[in-house]
C-alpha cells in the first residue's frame, strides 16, 4: 500500500431523495446569470431534463440547453459543445447525464476562456484552468465522473479513448438524487453499475492504494456488491438505487485518491475502435483481469471478503476468500446479462494484435496494476474474451 494519501473531491455534495431541490439555492449563492445545461437527446427525450429545468426556472437564472452530444464522443465533438457554450456566455455549467455528458461539461469548465482546446489538453493537461463553476447531476449510478478530475474522450485517429486528468476539472457541486435514476433502463443500469464496481475493486487493488482510497473503495465495493442486482432488476428498489448512486460517487473519490488499473486500460481500445459502451467493456474484462491480478494481492481480496460478505462466512483461507470474490464478480455480470465475449460485438479474432498494441499504449493505467502486464499477458487476456 502507498502510505502517501491525498484527498480531492467536489466542494459540496448533496445526496438523497429531494437533492435536486437544492439547485436554486446553489445558483443563487453563486449569483449565476446564465447557466449552460449539458445533456444529450436521450436524457431529454426520457423526460429526465424536465425536473432540472423546473428547478432552474425557480432560480430565476437564464439558461440554455446543449444536447448535441453523441455517446462516447470524440475530442472534436466535445470541442463543438465547448465552442457552443462559449458563444452562449454562460457563467455556470450544469451537467445532466452520464459519464460522457459530465466529462464534456468538466472540459467546458476549464476551456471557456478559449486559451486552449480539448486537443491541447490531450497533449498538455496542465493547461486546464477553472473558468466557471460546475454542477454535476448524474443520471446513472456508475461512472463516478461527478467526483473525479478525469475526462475521457475518443481519439479517432488512434482508435483509442484517452483520459485527460486535471484537478481543475473537479466539480464544485454535486447533486445525487435517486429520482434521476429511478427509471433507468436495466441494460444501462447494469453496464454503469459494473463500471462503478470496477472502479471500486481496481482502486482497492491498485499499487497506488492508500488509506484514504481504501476507505472509499471498500465502502463502495460493499455497497455495490450488495445492492447492484436489486437496483438493476426493480424500478421500485429506490433505497438500493440510492445506495448505488452514493457508492458510485465513493468509487469516483477512490479513483481520484488512487487509480484504476488494467481493466480500464485494456477496455479503452474496445470503446475507441469498436464503440462498445465503456461499462460493458469493463464488465467483459473485469473477472479475467481480476483473476490475473489475484496472485499479486490475495490479502486484499481476503479483506474485501471480510468486509463485503454479510451473514455467515464460510471461507477461511485467503485462497478460499479470493475465489469467492472472483466468482461473485462473475455471477453479477452473468445475472445482469452483460456479454462476456467480444464476438457478441463482431470483433474478429484477427484483430487480436491490434487490440494488444492499443491496450499496451494505456501506460497511465497499466502502471497502476499491482501485477505487471506484458504484451503477452495482454494477448492472453484479450484472447480469453474474443
Amino acid at each position: 500500500m502507498n502510505t502517501l494519501s491525498n484527498l480531492k473531491m467536489p466542494r459540496a455534495v448533496c445526496c438523497g431523495e429531494g437533492a435536486l431541490k437544492k439547485m436554486p439555492e446553489i445558483l443563487q449563492a453563486a449569483s449565476v446569470k446564465k447557466a449552460a445545461v449539458f445533456t444529450d437527446k436521450g436524457i431529454r427525450s426520457a423526460g429526465l431534463l424536465d425536473p432540472v429545468l423546473e428547478q432552474l426556472q425557480k432560480s430565476q437564472a437564464a439558461f440554455c440547453v446543449l444536447d448535441d452530444l453523441p455517446p462516447e464522443p470524440s475530442y472534436g465533438q466535445v470541442q463543438k459543445l465547448v465552442d457552443a457554450c462559449r458563444a452562449e456566455g454562460a457563467d455556470m455549467i450544469l451537467a445532466v447525464g452520464g459519464g460522457s455528458v459530465m466529462d464534456t461539461a468538466k472540459l467546458a469548465g476549464v476551456l471557456l476562456d478559449g486559451s486552449s482546446t480539448v486537443h491541447d489538453l490531450l497533449e498538455a493537461p496542465g493547461r486546464a484552468k477553472k473558468c466557471c463553476p460546475t454542477l454535476m447531476i448524474p443520471t446513472t449510478a456508475g461512472t463516478g465522473s461527478e467526483a473525479t478530475p478525469n475526462a475521457i474522450v475518443a481519439v479517432p485517429e488512434q482508435e483509442l479513448k484517452v483520459g485527460i486528468v486535471s484537478d481543475a476539472m473537479i466539480a464544485d457541486n454535486v447533486l445525487l438524487d435517486p429520482l434521476m435514476i429511478k427509471n433507468l433502463p436495466r441494460k444501462i443500469a447494469a453496464a454503469t453499475g459494473v463500471d462503478a464496481l470496477a472502479h471500486a475493486i481496481e482502486c482497492y487493488t491498485s499499487n497506488k492504494a492508500n488509506p484514504i482510497s481504501d476507505t472509499f473503495a471498500l465502502e463502495a465495493l460493499d455497497m455495490i456488491l450488495n445492492n447492484i442486482l436489486p437496483a438493476c432488476d426493480s424500478a421500485d428498489a429506490v433505497s438500493q438505487k440510492s445506495a448505488m448512486q452514493l457508492a458510485s460517487f465513493y468509487a469516483g473519490v477512490a479513483i481520484t485518491a488512487s487509480g484504476t488499473t488494467a481493466v480500464h486500460a485494456l477496455s479503452y481500445p474496445l470503446g475507441g475502435k469498436y464503440h462498445i459502451a465503456h461499462g460493458v467493456s469493463n464488465a467483459i474484462l473485469l473477472a479475467p483481469v481480476m483473476r490475473f491480478n489475484a496472485p499479486a494481492c490475495p490479502e486484499r481480496f481476503a479483506a474485501a471478503y471480510d468486509r463485503c460478505v454479510h451473514g455467515e462466512k464460510t471461507c477461511v483461507t485467503q485462497e478460499e476468500k479470493t475465489e469467492f470474490m472472483l466468482r461473485w464478480l462473475e455471477k453479477i455480470v452473468r445475472h445482469l446479462e452483460i456479454p462476456t465475449s467480444l464476438s457478441a460485438f463482431g470483433v474478429p479474432a484477427s484483430d487480436l494484435e491490434t487490440l494488444v498494441a492499443a491496450g499496451m499504449q494505456v501506460t497511465r493505467l497499466l502502471n497502476n496494476n499491482l501485477r505487471p502486464v506484458t504484451a503477452d499477458d495482454a494477448r492472453a487476456l484479450y484472447r480469453r474474451i474474443l
